[in-house]
């Protein structure tokens, strides 16, 4: 599958720009349309309290020109007083409908919208992760989601609700008196654009008080979780000033925000009230005059303050809108993106029963991040069901890189690989990796108990055979002396174990997996003497019915394998057993020399 146009990468975490139009916000309203029922609701909610609204200033007009004119009879007032009353009632009860459902609906769109980019993000093959910062992606599955639930939940509902009530209200005022309504429509912008202007700053300083709060803490998480590299090279006070002057650009920053809703608010309250004492000024003329009455005045000022109000309100729902315009943007970016790595449409079957031949023929790959250096250049490499091959090689020769392009995590510029006589590219990438089980050179485990991290590569596993993999792996002891055994929780990235006990559920994990290949990246590195004899053991005997790739920077761990391939530079320089490599003199000899000289100086 053609991937989607390259961007470039993601940034770093930083607030969503706001959208040039409200375009981007369309992949929120097909959500919402798989939710007829409840977006109904909510329109019919916002039309009632919108109606109510309006209604209350001709409840007024009533009350003040007929219920006072009939005289002082309590009966003949309560009737109108019990209308105006009935109209607040359902506005009451419009207002919780709309808010129950629109709050709702905006809940619903973001779950199905983090389930959506989610699952994506699930598709894409690792380049992905290497080219852009996961951070910024999670930040995006986070913050921006939540602005698109305030969209959702808050702002589309008042802006609909404001549109309603400045469009009826302004229809009832030139109803109500056509000459106060062009002279308060005069006043609407003289009000309108100063407190948008004074708000437009207000949200820049505010933006940036924000993000000032957000590098404090950020700084703060930063050395706290480096606490001990800081106290061991004594930058306690350099920190403590670092810190200090971050707190005080914050300041800075939360004074000038200050200043601003200070002069905004002055600026509101002149102009707003200043408008509606011309507006009463020129009403009680009218008075006088016998063209208005005293209800039509309360009325008149009672719209006036719903239409003034919806129209400031529509001004500043606005910005939101576009600030939820680009925080959908950025998620449908990672909506949108294409995996690199996909089946193909007919994909081709992997034999079964798997045999574990894997084949890689003349294959030259670069690194996306790196185009310019060949990770691997020209290499072939044919491994026979259950044969046992060890890579070795000085740092960036390449080792990693075959395990990488063996479980399709990339595809190489030129050449091919095979397993079990199926190229990968013509193969489902699930089906592949179901043949494959994984050591890493670091023991990767999840916030999770015992018993899922175990599971992980066969979810469906009971607790005994568990407990047979963890035995071969020689982490049964420590294992059982946890407090709730496989249901203790190891902590986040299992930092409850030791760096030996991570490995060692790894290595237990992937022999769970049962998988007909073993790719091990230097699986023993992180056990002590005794543990690495344990475990080698285990593996030793598992490797006898697999195919097994194992990646050593201890040779002393690979002298046991059919085959030593050296790499250099992406290429294979040298290849034989132990033996043969260490008489021929060359790289591997050398790499030998100088670990076991060293070992025996130890």
């Amino acid at each position: 599958m053609a991937r989607a146009p390259d961007t470039g990468p993601i940034a770093a975490a930083e607030p969503p720009p706001k959208a040039r139009s409200l375009k981007p916000l369309r992949m929120i309203f097909r959500i919402m349309g798989n939710f007829p029922s409840r977006v109904g609701m909510a329109l019919l909610a916002l039309f009632i309290t919108a109606g109510a609204t309006l209604a209350i200033p001709a409840g007024l007009k009533l009350v003040v020109d007929e219920g006072f004119a009939a005289g002082s009879d309590p009966d003949d007032i309560a009737i109108y007083f019990y209308a105006l009353l009935a109209i607040v009632v359902v506005l009451g009860i419009g207002t919780a409908m709309r808010f129950y459902y629109v709050s709702l609906l905006g809940e619903r769109v973001v779950a199905d919208l983090r389930n959506e980019v989610h699952a994506n993000l699930l598709r894409l093959a690792p380049a992905f992760f290497e080219e852009n910062s996961p951070k910024e992606i999670s930040s995006r599955m986070t913050s921006d989601t939540t602005i698109i639930e305030n969209v959702v939940g808050t702002t589309l509902s008042i802006a609909l609700r404001n549109t309603i009530m400045a469009i009826g209200g302004t229809a009832y005022l030139f109803w109500l008196s056509p000459e106060l309504t062009v002279t308060l429509l005069m006043a609407i912008p003289v009000i309108i654009i100063p407190i948008a202007v004074l708000g437009r700053r207000l949200q820049k300083v505010s933006r940036t008080s924000q993000d000032r709060v957000a590098n404090v803490g950020a700084k703060v998480a930063e050395v706290l979780g480096a606490m001990k590299i800081v106290q061991a090279f004594g930058q306690e006070r350099r920190e403590g000033e670092v810190f200090a002057a971050s707190v005080e650009d914050t300041f800075e920053t939360a004074r000038k925000r200050i200043i601003l809703r200070a002069a905004m608010t002055a600026a509101v309250m002149l102009l707003i009230f200043g408008a509606f004492t011309l507006v009463m000024w020129r009403a009680a003329l009218l008075v006088i005059d016998g063209d208005l009455t005293g209800g039509t005045i309360v009325a008149f000022l009672f719209a006036g303050g719903i239409v003034a109000g919806s129209f400031g309100a529509l001004t500043e729902v606005y910005g939101d809108l576009l600030r939820g315009a680009g925080a959908a943007s950025r998620l449908a970016e990672l909506l949108e993106e294409e995996p690199a790595i996909a089946p193909p449409e007919r994909p081709q079957a992997l034999p079964s029963p798997p045999r574990g031949s894997l084949s890689f023929r003349g294959v030259t790959f670069h690194y996306p991040t790196r185009p310019d250096i060949s990770a691997l250049e020209d290499f072939t490499l044919e491994v026979e069901p259950g044969e046992t091959v060890a890579l070795v090689g000085p740092s960036g020769a390449g080792k990693t890189t075959v395990f990488q392009l063996a479980e399709r995590f990339y595809d190489p510029q030129s050449g091919s690989i095979r397993i079990d006589g199926v190229s990968l590219t013509s193969a489902d990438p699930a089906e592949v990796r179901r043949r494959i089980a994984l050591v890493p050179q670091d023991g990767v485990l999840f916030s999770a108990n015992a018993r899922d991290n175990l599971r992980y590569g066969a979810w469906e596993a009971d607790d005994e055979a568990i407990w047979d993999a963890a035995r071969a792996a020689n982490a049964e002891d420590f294992l059982r002396a946890l407090p709730r055994g496989l249901d203790t929780f190891l902590g986040e990235n299992g930092t409850q174990l030791s760096g030996g006990q991570q490995q060692r559920v790894a290595i237990a994990r992937a022999l769970l997996r049962d998988a007909p290949i073993l790719l091990l990246d230097e699986a023993t590195s992180a056990l002590d003497a005794e543990s690495e004899a344990l475990v080698q053991d285990a593996l030793d005997r598992l490797m006898a019915q697999r195919t097994t790739l194992v990646i050593a920077h201890r040779l002393a761990t690979v002298r046991s394998a059919d085959r030593i391939i050296v790499l250099e530079d992406g290429r294979i320089v040298e290849q034989g057993s132990h033996t043969q490599l260490s008489a021929m003199g060359g790289l591997y000899a050398r790499l030998a020399e100088l670990q076991f000289t060293a070992g025996r100086a130890a």
